[in-house]
């Protein structure tokens, strides 16, 4: 099956090895992202078959171009995967559907509730505002429309998606990796610290999300504080390219001794040393204004580390009974909950050890990749239907 991969933006590495291992596969990517994201040296080093079309242009430029470049090779592929459902699968679906290519579409934000958040964190005007979400409800209702099939990652972007297209079904992305994350013991999570050069004796809280729109530094840093200032020897911890911006959001805000209880770090490969950070902590946090499906969580829960996370979108729907919920940008309320994980640690542990099972159960890389094949497959397949009815 020849598989096209549409990017409009970043993709995760292991999203693309494991569809590389389920098709032939292409990929269309936004030269400029390709190239600064780090995943053109990550393609070569996983030693996967991929062939990549990178296509010049920054937006409105890529907008053209890309459109150009879907008349002129689109049906060379049995079906195109096209990254959500905005500016990139307008396009695709557009191309599809004049083409006579089928075109499956995977939501993996919730694009109007991600937009909003620009505007509540005041980066964005009321008419840019106003603009870009009748753009983005105009391209989500034509690709919802016109593809095939409109995956969702996870069954609260499922049911987003299903607002536009009547054929949605549910993505899992690219799993959870359970030979890498499961539980360990004690002595484990204590020589991981020490290999990773961790604090052996202090409360960690893992906050492995990038800084960005969406996200919520503001909550964990604030609850961190006031748990510390309660006698909690706690520290914070964040890995990821945005590093940097987590350490000077602490000074920003004024926090006290920052300096010493805040572990920033670059980003570690996600195929290999990224779960040993999950299975050391005593907790992650994920604290989002809007999210999708929040794969930290699920990774750490198939490491059998407690989660806290925001109550709301995927998480909400797929973490409750496995992890502590708390409602949004309440600080009070998370710092209750990492208090509860700290003086509970075996009921917290025996929660995320539930959602181990879970994980297992409905997330794990193995079925993530096999539901896919079978939705691209059955895309595929009524092209090559239509194709003999002609």
């Amino acid at each position: 099956m020849k598989v096209l991969y549409f990017c409009e933006g970043f993709t995760d590495i292991r999203f693309v090895v494991g569809l590389s291992e389920i098709c032939d596969l292409t990929m269309a990517v936004p030269a400029w992202e390709f190239r600064v994201s780090g995943l053109a040296d990550r393609i070569a080093e996983s030693g996967a078959s991929i062939a990549v079309d990178a296509i010049q242009g920054r937006r409105p430029a890529f907008q053209v171009r890309s459109f150009l470049y879907l008349l002129h090779n689109i049906r060379k592929y049995d079906v195109v995967l096209s990254q959500e459902m905005v500016r990139g699968s307008l396009n695709a679906t557009i191309a599809g559907a004049l083409m006579g290519v089928p075109v499956v579409t995977y939501l993996g934000v919730a694009p109007v509730e991600y937009y909003r958040c620009r505007r509540e964190r005041r980066q964005i005007g009321v008419v840019k505002a106003a603009a870009g979400e009748a753009f983005i409800r105009f391209a989500m209702n034509v690709s919802g429309r016109l593809a095939t099939t409109a995956v969702g990652m996870g069954p609260y972007l499922r049911d987003v998606a299903a607002a536009t297209s009547s054929r949605a079904a549910v993505g899992c992305y690219y799993g959870v990796d359970t030979k890498l994350f499961k539980p360990i013991t004690r002595d484990e999570r204590q020589a991981l610290r020490r290999r990773h050069q961790l604090p052996e004796d202090q409360f960690i809280i893992f906050f492995s999300s990038r800084i960005s729109h969406e996200k919520d530094p503001e909550t964990v840093l604030h609850a961190a504080a006031k748990v510390r200032a309660e006698g909690l020897d706690a520290v914070l911890l964040n890995l990821g390219g945005g590093y940097k911006d987590f350490v000077k959001l602490a000074d920003r805000l004024g926090l006290p001794d920052a300096a010493r209880w805040i572990i920033g770090r670059p980003a570690v490969h996600p195929m290999h040393d990224l779960c040993d950070y999950f299975q050391a902590a005593d907790v992650v946090i994920q604290s989002s204004l809007a999210e999708g499906a929040a794969f930290s969580t699920l990774e750490a829960l198939a490491a059998g580390t407690p989660v806290i996370a925001t109550d709301i979108g995927g998480m909400a729907v797929q973490l409750r009974g496995y992890a502590q919920l708390t409602p949004r940008r309440d600080v009070e309320a998370m710092a209750k909950a990492i208090s509860w994980v700290a003086q509970h640690p075996a009921e917290a542990r025996d929660q995320a050890l539930k959602g181990s099972e879970y994980v297992s159960a409905n997330w794990r890389r193995e079925k993530a990749f096999g539901d896919l094949k079978d939705i691209l497959t059955r895309a595929s397949n009524g092209r090559a239907g239509r194709a003999e009815r002609g």
